[in-house]
């Protein structure tokens, strides 16, 4: 089992509390460091000192790193214009030297549209913009050298566009897509994504997922295109303790009024964190992101590090 700490920086954390995670994640053996792509906290307070831009941070993280795997989990379509996006995350993958992730959704959390004055489309209209957005994003990193790139789609038009910088990874930094939708989500990561993810849900829902996203993936040949099975992974809200208090103590925040849709946590011990990723793992999982919720709280991950990580890796 691969495992990866994510973060939620929106909740209140800055640059510096990023950094000090990340790197204790990298010294304790965890694979990737991946945080949310939010612009406002889900919950009432205010989430001092405010939020940290994706993708500065990724950038200045990848220099300040120097194994762990970077990345987004998941970068709205609402954010960002695909050719930018895609000149930014190469740019971050040559800085970090090939350790980039990109994690693409169509952004649900209309109040932080509202609040700085992005433009919310309606979920179908996200959705065709996600699957524009991967075709830019992955045709300019999979242009070759000297040769331009052209697209014309409903939302963006490309004319000629040089397809620079290339990231170092080829043909690009690995792509995430995932979520609950049952229609649009499935075909999107069956022709674009190299993982898809089930975030924050019961091992039976998340099956029910991963049956969905394979069953487009083969409806729409996508081994025979050549492209590899997809990763499926999942991720995990967690709050566990040496003792019932301290697990408790950490499932706090879990308990205020969010936006949130309904999450399946794991409150307890070490131990039955455990026992979820093989749980996880025996419906095909290979790779888990581990939400820990305040990332103050190191202790917390130094917990994961010792008792949980050395009996999962061998999965």
């Amino acid at each position: 089992m691969r495992v990866c700490v994510f973060t939620e920086p929106h909740r209140g954390a800055t640059y510096d509390d990023q950094l000090r995670l990340a790197r204790l994640a990298e010294d304790a053996g965890f694979e990737g460091y991946l945080r949310a792509d939010h612009y406002q906290a889900m919950g009432l307070d205010a989430a001092l000192p405010g939020p940290t831009d994706a993708w500065i941070t990724l950038a200045g993280l990848a220099r300040e790193t120097s194994r762990i795997r970077l990345g987004t989990l998941v970068t709205s379509v609402t954010f960002r214009l695909p050719a930018p996006l895609a000149i930014a995350v190469a740019q971050v993958d040559q800085m970090s030297g090939g350790r980039v992730e990109l994690g693409m959704g169509t952004g649900w959390y209309q109040r932080e549209h509202v609040s700085y004055g992005i433009p919310f489309p309606p979920t179908g209209e996200r959705f065709d913009i996600l699957a524009e957005q991967l075709a830019v994003i992955t045709g300019l990193w999979s242009t070759p050298v000297g040769e331009p790139f052209n697209f014309k789609g409903e939302h963006y038009q490309l004319v000629d566009a040089p397809a620079l910088p290339k990231p170092v990874q080829v043909p690009g930094p690995p792509i995430i897509v995932g979520g609950r939708g049952a229609k649009r989500t499935p075909e999107i990561a069956a022709r674009y994504a190299d993982e898809f993810n089930m975030p924050f849900k019961t091992v039976a829902e998340s099956k029910a997922a991963f049956d969905r996203v394979l069953a487009v993936s083969e409806k729409v040949g996508r081994t025979e295109s050549g492209k590899a099975p997809l990763v499926m992974s999942a991720g995990i809200v967690v709050a566990i303790g040496r003792t019932d208090a301290e697990a408790q103590r950490r499932a706090a925040p879990l308990h205020a009024p969010s936006a949130l849709p309904p999450e399946d946590p794991v409150v307890g011990s070490p131990a039955q964190l455990v026992d979820r990723i093989g749980e996880f793992a025996a419906i095909g999982v290979t790779r888990v992101h581990l939400r820990l919720i305040e990332i103050a709280d190191v202790d917390h991950l130094e917990l994961v590090a010792s008792e949980v990580l050395p009996q999962v890796v061998a999965l």
